[in-house]
């Protein structure tokens, strides 16, 4: 059994968190203020590695429209051109600051948070996240005063129309050109988000019967009651219409979650056990699979018995991207639904992810509820308990004997995992082991302990 830590903190930063820059809106940093800022920061930054474009996407949140036009008239500032992408998902961003040769790219979005938060990320040249180096630079360069150049040289901004169909036509064509998904129903839930005007199309051109939930955004509805954070809708949809496969992504498009025709719900773990066996078995499974330290004991033990090398890596697909990169290996991902298949993109996908998922049923001529055969997942208890903005897990000596204990009691049949997180003032608690209902007990009394030396003031 793979040993792994029960803290793992994001590295510490004055703004940037595991994923970029998230909060609520109005609520300093994410105010008009900051990210006009922020958009002259970066600007800056990247100007000194000379001269260059950023794109610019966004999600269908209402404040999208304002960070959208802060962040041009910063980079402006900075002397910048941008290319504004209007609503497209994470990944397509991360496709397209490669292909047109942008310096880097930014999205704005809160991912699967409500539509009152927001934030913003970037990506490298390579459609990489930033490194930390540059993420440093920009937040020094956030504490010199804002300056503007000289008018000649001020950026530039310009709408690429054509920015959703490039995005179409890739997302096709990573599975072979042999894959037709005629005769296949669909639901597709894009969570009233950046994916609504994408994943239908791409479905539908590959020639599956696709039913639409969640492509309706109006500003306010993003993840609301939808979308992969709530997998029931889709789930109920599938059944009524006796569909063969229902698809959930989330409001930037990077996860997704899928449903079997019996109505199962299958998560991150399950999906990438059925793209990771399909690939074994036609031969292009190239090294082994990255996952996190949330990932299954079940799928550690299943690529064990195939003889797959499992590597865990903290939670975030920066970490798994990291490692897939370092160890030159195609394929990664979190239960949360985070799969990256790096010979495809650089970043998690909810659309390449699902389409693999269907390749491997038309090539193998198996439903979704035969492919996941031979995954046996151990119950797991997750748990958020809001805290103190800057609490310190590893300092607290009766929170990390308490873990102890419950490890010991677990045995080598379980794990608990306590964490951090990196995009809210939240520890979260994760444990897993063969008995659900003793493990439900041993999280909750864990989780009164965190809340007692732990809780807000």
């Amino acid at each position: 059994m793979t040993k792994v830590p029960t803290d793992i903190s994001p590295r510490i930063r004055k703004y940037f968190g595991t994923d970029g820059i998230r909060g609520r809106v109005g609520v300093w940093p994410i105010n008009a203020e900051f990210i006009l800022k922020l958009g002259w920061a970066v600007g800056k930054v990247l100007a000194r590695q000379g001269n260059g474009k950023v794109l610019i996407g966004k999600d269908t949140r209402i404040s999208g429209y304002m960070f959208e036009s802060v962040l041009e008239a910063g980079l402006s500032a900075a002397g910048v051109d941008t290319h504004l992408l209007g609503p497209m998902p994470t990944p397509a961003i991360a496709y397209l600051t490669r292909t047109l040769r942008a310096q880097a790219g930014i999205v704005i979005s809160a991912s699967h948070n409500p539509y009152y938060d927001n934030g913003i990320k970037f990506f490298s040249s390579q459609g990489l996240k930033l490194p930390d180096e540059v993420e440093i630079a920009i937040e020094e360069q956030l504490e010199q005063s804002m300056t503007t150049v000289d008018s000649a040289q001020l950026g530039k901004a310009v709408r690429v129309v054509d920015a959703p169909g490039r995005y179409i036509e890739f997302c096709k064509s990573t599975v072979s050109s042999d894959t037709h998904l005629n005769g296949l129903k669909i639901v597709v839930d894009c969570s009233n988000g950046a994916a609504y005007h994408i994943a239908p199309s791409v479905f539908r051109e590959l020639g599956a019967d696709v039913i639409e939930l969640g492509t309706e955004p109006n500003g306010l509805n993003i993840n609301l009651n939808c979308g992969a954070m709530h997998p029931e809708l889709v789930r109920e949809r599938v059944l009524q219409e006796k569909a063969d496969v229902g698809i959930a992504l989330d409001g930037d498009g990077d996860r997704v979650i899928m449903v079997d025709s019996e109505g199962h719900i299958l998560d991150g773990d399950e999906l990438l056990y059925i793209i990771v066996k399909h690939r074994r078995t036609i031969g292009t499974l190239k090294g082994g699979v990255v996952g996190t330290v949330m990932s299954n004991i079940g799928l550690e033990n299943a690529f064990k018995a195939f003889d797959i090398p499992f590597v865990r890596v903290p939670v975030g697909d920066r970490h798994i991207m990291l490692e897939l990169n370092k160890l030159q290996w195609h394929i990664g991902g979190e239960p949360s639904g985070h799969i990256i298949c790096f010979d495809a993109i650089t970043t998690g996908d909810g659309i390449i992810s699902a389409l693999q998922v269907l390749s491997a049923m038309r090539h193998q001529q198996q439903s979704l509820a035969q492919l996941k055969v031979g995954l046996r997942q151990y119950p797991q208890i997750l748990l958020n308990i809001q805290v103190k903005e800057n609490c310190d897990l590893s300092q607290n000596t009766r929170i990390q004997d308490l873990i102890s204990e419950v490890e010991n009691e677990l045995g080598s049949t379980g794990r608990v995992l306590l964490r951090r997180s990196g995009t809210e003032p939240l520890v979260r608690l994760m444990l897993e082991g063969e008995d659900a209902s003793h493990i439900k007990k041993l999280a909750h009394r864990l989780a009164e302990a965190v809340r007692i030396e732990l809780a807000l003031s």
